[in-house]
């Protein structure tokens, strides 16, 4: 009887001293910065590609989080991007088609007008034109993706601080007649149509380089993707208050649709080195949260035997459209955990508001 009392003054003891925290209680470091990277079209098929297809190990590998998402749109099973973006960039699902507005074409806030009334600085980085549905869905609201001059007309004044891209003819050669890059100098931007090169005393920086697209990775882009990303946390990551900033892998979903395979691995690959350049600065700064994922999966690409021969794989394709695949969520750094498991495309909005609470 003694033996049993002091046993169990010993346990209360020890639970008094040492609380259990339950998974609801557990305290989730909260980041300075967050990049939101998104592969346009972008499915698992894609990303182990650059396990057999790079020269070097991917950059997929180095996270430590992963996660799936359903993409299906308010409106279809499957996605188109302009749907898929807006849940990204607003919390809500809502028609194909649709860019920053709900299914009855009510406008809602996104990310960059939320990050932006916290003082954090913003940008986007598009190997499409600036004004595509998934990078404009973060600063426009338009009930049509297709409306490009309507989209473009609205990032002058939008909370952006740096962006980079092509798309200058929605800009400078415009039905209207309008030329939009004087509302730009009036906005406080400084707008380089040549080349990418930094501007520290511009207030706001922004790169038109094409007329409607940038040329594809295998045509002489170069490290676009890449040098635009580090140009933007450079600048971004001056600012006291952190930054939010997404980069997108848009060629990815050109190649799927093109059934390319050539085009679709060259684009996988040069987003996945833009991973790398990405993660090595997050790793040294600390206080960024990194989240890779996509929109959805475009050509129902996979990596298949070429006949009989398992050591050759021959890359084929079922669709010039998107699929319905779920599509993988990657995190790494502060709040990453909160990105496992299996979860609907808007709750990535979701997630990334929760770190922003105060």
């Amino acid at each position: 009887m003694k033996k049993t009392v002091l046993l169990t003054v010993a346990v209360l003891a020890l639970l008094s001293c040492n609380k259990i925290v339950t998974p609801e209680e557990t305290e989730v470091k909260k980041p300075k910065n967050i990049i939101l990277m998104i592969g346009d079209g972008t499915g698992l098929s894609q990303i182990s590609a650059a396990q057999y297809f790079g020269k070097t190990p991917s950059n997929y590998t180095r996270f430590p989080i992963t996660g799936l998402i359903n993409t299906s749109s308010e409106s279809d099973l499957i996605t188109d991007s302009a749907a898929g973006a807006t849940a990204f960039a607003s919390g809500i699902r809502t028609y194909n088609g649709a860019i920053g507005v709900d299914v009855d074409t009510t406008k809602v806030q996104n990310m960059v007008e939320l990050v932006s009334q916290k003082g954090m600085q913003t940008g986007l980085i598009a190997t499409s034109s600036i004004t595509h549905a998934t990078p404009a869905c973060f600063f426009a609201h338009s009930k049509s993706r297709d409306f490009h001059e309507e989209i473009a007309a609205q990032l002058p004044t939008s909370e952006i601080n740096f962006f980079a891209g092509a798309g200058l003819q929605y800009f400078n050669k415009r039905e209207d007649g309008k030329n939009l890059l004087d509302d730009f100098s009036e906005n406080g931007f400084s707008i380089d149509t040549l080349k990418l090169e930094a501007m520290p005393n511009a207030k706001k920086a922004g790169y038109l380089l094409a007329d409607k697209s940038m040329p594809k990775a295998m045509e002489g882009r170069g490290n676009f993707l890449k040098d635009a990303s580090l140009l933007a946390v450079q600048r971004l990551s001056q600012n006291e208050k952190g930054f939010f900033m997404m980069v997108e892998g848009s060629q990815i979903d050109w190649g799927g649709h093109d059934n390319d395979a050539p085009y679709l691995i060259s684009e996988l690959l040069d987003f996945d080195s833009t991973i790398g350049a990405i993660l090595d600065f997050a790793e040294k700064n600390g206080e960024t949260l990194v989240v890779v994922t996509a929109d959805h999966e475009t050509g129902g690409f996979t990596l298949a035997s070429d006949g009989d021969d398992y050591n050759s794989i021959q890359p084929t394709f079922s669709t010039h459209g998107h699929s319905a695949t779920m599509v993988p969520v990657f995190a790494y750094g502060p709040g990453a955990e909160i990105f496992s498991g299996i979860y609907k495309n808007s709750e990535i909005f979701h997630k990334i508001k929760t770190l922003l609470q105060e």
